[in-house]
């Protein structure tokens, strides 16, 4: 189980906000150029980043958006 370093608000903004933009500009961009591709998958990771409650990009700073009592998982 990995550790969870991302709080409510930060997982509510890749989910709700940032992976639905990502997928409408490449949408606009064209459905198979390779920007395209990227921001699929730009926002494909969004999605299961928010899902698991871990950024791999957050670890190596030792970043948390948690509260700073929340051990466990706060799985919906």
């Amino acid at each position: 189980m990995l550790p969870v370093n991302m709080g409510t608000a930060d997982r509510a903004i890749r989910s709700i906000i940032v992976a639905p933009a990502l997928i409408v500009v490449a949408a606009a961009v064209g459905p198979v150029s390779a920007l395209s591709i990227l921001l699929y998958a730009l926002a494909a990771i969004m999605l299961l980043t928010s899902a698991v409650s871990y950024c791999p990009l957050y670890a190596p700073f030792r970043m948390r958006t948690t509260a700073k009592n929340a051990d466990t998982p706060a799985r919906a």
